[in-house]
Protein backbone atom coordinates (compact mmCIF):
# COMPACT_ATOMS: atom_id res chain seq x y z
CA UNK A 1 0.00 0.00 0.00
CA UNK A 2 1.30 3.43 -0.85
CA UNK A 3 0.11 6.98 -0.31
CA UNK A 4 0.80 9.42 -3.13
CA UNK A 5 0.57 13.19 -3.32
CA UNK A 6 -1.50 13.02 -6.51
CA UNK A 7 -3.82 10.58 -8.26
CA UNK A 8 -3.26 11.81 -11.79
CA UNK A 9 -2.47 9.55 -14.74
CA UNK A 10 1.35 10.01 -14.70
CA UNK A 11 1.51 9.23 -10.96
CA UNK A 12 -0.69 6.17 -11.44
CA UNK A 13 1.35 4.91 -14.38
CA UNK A 14 4.57 5.32 -12.41
CA UNK A 15 3.06 3.30 -9.56
CA UNK A 16 1.88 0.53 -11.91
CA UNK A 17 5.35 0.30 -13.50
CA UNK A 18 7.07 0.11 -10.10
CA UNK A 19 4.73 -2.44 -8.53
CA UNK A 20 3.88 -4.83 -11.38
CA UNK A 21 5.79 -6.74 -14.02
CA UNK A 22 5.17 -6.53 -17.75
CA UNK A 23 2.40 -8.92 -18.71
CA UNK A 24 0.71 -8.64 -15.29
CA UNK A 25 -3.07 -8.45 -15.20
CA UNK A 26 -4.34 -5.13 -13.87
CA UNK A 27 -8.08 -5.03 -13.19
CA UNK A 28 -9.64 -1.63 -12.50
CA UNK A 29 -12.83 0.31 -12.81
CA UNK A 30 -13.24 2.62 -15.80
CA UNK A 31 -11.69 5.76 -14.29
CA UNK A 32 -9.90 7.68 -17.05
CA UNK A 33 -6.61 7.68 -15.10
CA UNK A 34 -6.22 4.01 -15.98
CA UNK A 35 -6.75 4.57 -19.73
CA UNK A 36 -3.12 3.92 -20.76
CA UNK A 37 -2.24 1.04 -18.43
CA UNK A 38 -2.23 -1.36 -21.38
CA UNK A 39 0.43 0.82 -23.06
CA UNK A 40 2.73 -0.06 -20.13
CA UNK A 41 2.82 -3.70 -21.22
CA UNK A 42 0.20 -4.87 -18.73
CA UNK A 43 -3.02 -6.74 -19.47
CA UNK A 44 -5.75 -4.27 -18.53
CA UNK A 45 -9.36 -5.24 -17.98
CA UNK A 46 -12.07 -3.05 -16.54
CA UNK A 47 -15.45 -3.35 -14.89
CA UNK A 48 -18.06 -0.63 -15.12
CA UNK A 49 -19.39 0.95 -11.95
CA UNK A 50 -21.70 3.18 -13.97
CA UNK A 51 -25.05 3.26 -12.11
CA UNK A 52 -27.01 2.97 -15.36
CA UNK A 53 -25.23 -0.28 -16.29
CA UNK A 54 -23.40 -1.57 -13.19
CA UNK A 55 -20.94 -4.41 -13.52
CA UNK A 56 -19.04 -5.48 -10.40
CA UNK A 57 -17.40 -8.64 -11.76
CA UNK A 58 -17.21 -10.33 -15.13
CA UNK A 59 -16.51 -13.84 -16.46
CA UNK A 60 -14.56 -13.20 -19.67
CA UNK A 61 -13.54 -16.78 -20.45
CA UNK A 62 -16.89 -18.48 -19.73
CA UNK A 63 -15.61 -20.85 -17.04
CA UNK A 64 -18.12 -19.63 -14.44
CA UNK A 65 -15.53 -17.71 -12.40
CA UNK A 66 -15.82 -13.94 -12.48
CA UNK A 67 -12.11 -13.21 -12.68
CA UNK A 68 -12.37 -9.57 -13.82
CA UNK A 69 -13.10 -7.43 -10.76
CA UNK A 70 -11.51 -4.89 -8.44
CA UNK A 71 -13.48 -5.97 -5.36
CA UNK A 72 -10.37 -7.02 -3.41
CA UNK A 73 -8.81 -3.57 -3.58
CA UNK A 74 -12.12 -1.87 -2.86
CA UNK A 75 -12.52 -4.09 0.20
CA UNK A 76 -9.05 -3.13 1.42
CA UNK A 77 -9.89 0.57 1.07
CA UNK A 78 -13.09 -0.02 3.05
CA UNK A 79 -10.84 -1.51 5.73
CA UNK A 80 -8.61 1.59 5.62
CA UNK A 81 -11.63 3.89 6.04
CA UNK A 82 -12.91 1.80 8.96
CA UNK A 83 -9.42 1.81 10.53
CA UNK A 84 -9.18 5.61 10.24
CA UNK A 85 -12.75 6.39 11.36
CA UNK A 86 -12.04 6.41 15.15
CA UNK A 87 -9.40 9.10 14.63
CA UNK A 88 -12.08 11.46 13.25
CA UNK A 89 -9.82 12.92 10.62
CA UNK A 90 -6.18 12.40 9.84
CA UNK A 91 -3.72 15.05 8.78
CA UNK A 92 -2.31 14.41 5.31
CA UNK A 93 1.15 14.80 6.87
CA UNK A 94 0.60 11.64 8.92
CA UNK A 95 -1.52 9.64 6.47
CA UNK A 96 1.48 7.63 5.23
CA UNK A 97 2.15 6.44 8.78
CA UNK A 98 -1.47 5.48 9.43
CA UNK A 99 -1.56 3.63 6.09
CA UNK A 100 1.66 1.79 6.98
CA UNK A 101 0.22 0.64 10.32
CA UNK A 102 -2.99 -0.48 8.60
CA UNK A 103 -1.03 -2.42 5.94
CA UNK A 104 1.15 -4.08 8.56
CA UNK A 105 -1.81 -5.19 10.66
CA UNK A 106 -3.85 -6.16 7.56
CA UNK A 107 -1.02 -8.38 6.34
CA UNK A 108 -1.03 -10.23 9.67
CA UNK A 109 -3.83 -12.75 9.17
CA UNK A 110 -4.89 -12.56 12.80
CA UNK A 111 -3.89 -10.81 16.01
CA UNK A 112 -1.28 -13.26 17.25
CA UNK A 113 0.48 -12.84 20.59
CA UNK A 114 3.63 -11.91 18.65
CA UNK A 115 1.80 -9.12 16.78
CA UNK A 116 0.28 -7.76 19.97
CA UNK A 117 3.68 -7.85 21.67
CA UNK A 118 5.25 -5.90 18.81
CA UNK A 119 2.44 -3.35 18.91
CA UNK A 120 2.78 -2.93 22.66
CA UNK A 121 6.60 -3.19 22.63
CA UNK A 122 6.67 -5.85 25.28
CA UNK A 123 7.98 -9.38 25.46
CA UNK A 124 5.86 -12.26 24.21
CA UNK A 125 3.84 -14.09 26.84
CA UNK A 126 4.99 -17.55 27.77
CA UNK A 127 2.88 -20.27 26.13
CA UNK A 128 0.35 -21.82 28.49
Amino acid sequence: MDVTERTDQPTLEDHVEKTTQKGAAVNTDEWSGYARVENLGRVHKTVSHNPSNPEWARDDDGDGIREVHCNTQEGIWTGVRNFLRPFRGVSKWYLRGYAAVFAWVHNELWASPALLSRLLRCSSPEPA
